[in-house]
């Protein structure tokens, strides 16, 4: 059964986390941005990140090895939203990377940057009303949480251009559906390539973009290369029923900020 954080509660870590306090030198920390860092809103572009979580994610960022945010958002978007130095910045479930303060696009979407960029315009058109938000050149969102009865439409539309087009069109969980390149690349792949060199790894995350992050640590650990993955789940009424089963489960932004805070104080502690 996953360790549950009460609300109050800031004493010491949960179990499973001990491992990141042990072998802090080698653990790497990997974080989601929507639903994690900051709360859900209607609109993408006026997510903010919770300044707690802020706060919290900073404090850890001298005392972990390394810490990388690993998100569907555009990597300037991240950089722009949080400003911590020395982070990892994976954006767009890493499709871009921020590298010596410069977002880098993986190469291998070249080809389909023009089919993104008709699929934006299009869905403009043809789907009026309904918030369509650009990746960057990379990837297309749209999103019906404002007018939730649209999800259907927005969906067959998505799978009808992602076909013409040649691009995927996978749900990413929260009333949106996007439309990206068909390129090998999601939280898990992203997680894998990031967590080379550690021995401890962590994620948290709470939508069901984030269990290909979860399952990807946790394969590791079975293949032998990382020591020790923990699952962080951050619970919501729209999660998915996986988000529950993580190794820890915190109620939503606030109680992972939380949760950083207390890391970072048995960290420090043990120091």
């Amino acid at each position: 059964m996953p360790e549950r954080r009460g609300r109050e509660s800031r004493e010491s870590v949960p179990n499973p986390l001990e491992a990141l306090v042990a072998d802090r030198v080698h653990a790497a920390l990997f974080v989601d941005f929507d639903g994690s860092l900051a709360p859900i809103v209607d609109d993408p572009a006026a997510a903010r990140v919770l300044p707690a979580a802020r706060a919290a994610l900073a404090r850890l960022v001298p005392l972990l090895g390394t810490i990388a945010v690993v998100s569907g958002r555009p990597a300037a978007f991240l950089v722009d939203a949080l400003a911590i130095d020395r982070v990892v910045y994976a954006g767009t479930y890493g499709l871009e990377r921020v590298i010596d303060g410069a977002v880098v696009v993986d190469p291998r979407v070249a080809p389909w940057l023009d089919a993104v960029a008709r699929a934006a315009d299009d869905a403009e058109h043809a789907l009026p009303g309904l918030l369509v938000e650009r990746k960057g050149r990379v990837a297309v969102a749209l999103h019906w949480r404002t007018q939730p009865g649209r999800g259907p439409e927005a969906t067959a539309w998505a799978e009808a251009a992602a076909a013409r087009l040649g691009l995927e069109a996978p749900l990413r969980g929260r009333m949106a559906v996007e439309l990206r390149p068909p390129v090998p690349v999601d939280k898990g792949t992203t997680v894998v390539d990031l967590a080379k060199g550690a021995s401890t790894a962590a994620f948290a995350g709470d939508d069901a973009g984030d269990l290909p992050a979860f399952d990807a640590l946790h394969a590791l650990v079975r293949a032998g290369t990382l020591r020790h993955a923990i699952s962080i789940g951050v619970a919501s009424s729209e999660g998915p029923p996986e988000i529950q089963d993580a190794d820890v489960v915190v109620d939503g932004p606030g109680g992972l900020a939380r949760l950083f805070d207390s890391l970072a104080d048995e960290i420090s502690a043990r120091a």
